[in-house]
């Protein structure tokens, strides 16, 4: 079900033209910047893959993929891709990337079960990046440093489009605040995980959430993550489960925290069979992309995903994601969108 915030007051600081323009800077500005942090050249990526691989990010598990027949291969089924999660270290693999370096790409996908809102399109734009590592780099000391410099450069990025256009202030803090899930929970037991990430989102302005797919000690999970790619297992030096988690900005246009980016230390060997038995899916491991895993023919890595439309989003101070890129929107969000002075493109 579709779900429109209407700010009090809202008026876009820039008209189309201006906006169209602060989009190409953005998206030139700061994908150099994420490949210069993390030492990512850039890749060609595929919009669909073949289905019963196991390549396609699965998601909460919950999500249909959009599939189509073949006709020269016999009516084969192929699916639009939700996320580059595993095809990513496969073609790390295959490229035979060295430790220390990895790829991004631009990723576009169809998402046809998102619940259609402010930040929510069927359309999915964002950089998919992957970075091989050693064994020894599999700790939360390492992750912290790759979030540490992909949010460098999201704060230079903002001091740019301030550059361009004075008005936009930047809001971003020059650190970004770190906590596990777990310890989140305890802070706030009485809130939901969403009600959570915005009251801490709210108080520190930029925020990465550790542990995202384990259990919390309430037996629930703050929110899900597929058992094939990030290893939300494996316990950190703190103790806590969780190798991997979420970057969340605070918007003030929307009043509600905004996640930009997903990521995560991958699955090894070890961490794949133990998800794959939490989750009931242990017979993936006779699928494509596992069984090379499981064969140790893929990497170590660390990868995750930017979206590309709501960093724009944000930094343009813009109150809907379709003021930045072209969807389609039910009739009356559309029509209420305008109404409220955000023009869905």
């Amino acid at each position: 079900m579709s779900y429109l915030i209407k700010p009090a007051g809202y008026k876009a600081v820039l008209d189309l033209s201006q906006t169209e323009l602060g989009i190409k800077q953005i998206k030139s500005f700061f994908q150099q910047n994420l490949s210069s942090e993390l030492r990512l050249r850039r890749v060609t990526a595929p919009l669909f893959v073949l289905k019963g691989l196991g390549i396609n990010d699965d998601l909460n598990g919950t999500e249909r993929a959009v599939t189509f027949p073949i006709k020269d291969l016999d009516d084969a089924k192929a699916e639009i891709v939700h996320s580059l999660a595993k095809w990513k270290r496969l073609t790390l693999a295959d490229y035979r990337v060295e430790d220390g370096y990895g790829i991004y790409t631009d990723m576009n996908a169809i998402r046809s079960d998102e619940e259609l809102g402010n930040l929510h399109s069927l359309y999915v734009d964002q950089w998919d990046w992957e970075r091989v590592m050693k064994a020894e780099e599999r700790n939360v000391s390492f992750l912290m440093e790759i979030v540490r410099r992909i949010y460098a450069a999201m704060v230079r990025t903002e001091y740019m489009v301030y550059e361009m256009f004075p008005t936009i202030k930047p809001v971003l803090p020059q650190q970004i605040y770190i906590i596990h899930a777990e310890e989140l929970f305890r802070q706030y037991p009485n809130l939901t995980p969403k009600e959570r990430e915005d009251a801490i989102t709210k108080e520190h302005r930029a925020v990465f959430i550790i542990g995202i797919g384990c259990k919390l000690s309430n037996g629930e999970k703050h929110d899900g993550r597929a058992p094939d790619y990030d290893d939300w297992s494996t316990p950190g030096e703190n103790g806590l489960p969780g190798l991997n988690g979420d970057l969340l900005v605070w918007d003030d246009i929307l009043g509600r925290s905004m996640e930009l980016s997903s990521m995560g230390i991958r699955v090894n060997r070890e961490s794949l069979l133990h998800q794959l038995s939490l989750c009931n899916a242990v017979e993936r491991k006779e699928l494509y992309f596992h069984k090379r895993l499981l064969n140790d023919e893929l990497p170590l890595s660390i990868g995750g995903g930017i979206g590309q439309s709501r960093l724009c989003m944000f930094y343009l101070r813009k109150g809907h994601i379709g003021e930045i890129q072209a969807s389609i929107w039910p009739d009356d969000m559309r029509k209420e969108a305008f109404e409220a002075g955000m023009p869905l493109i």
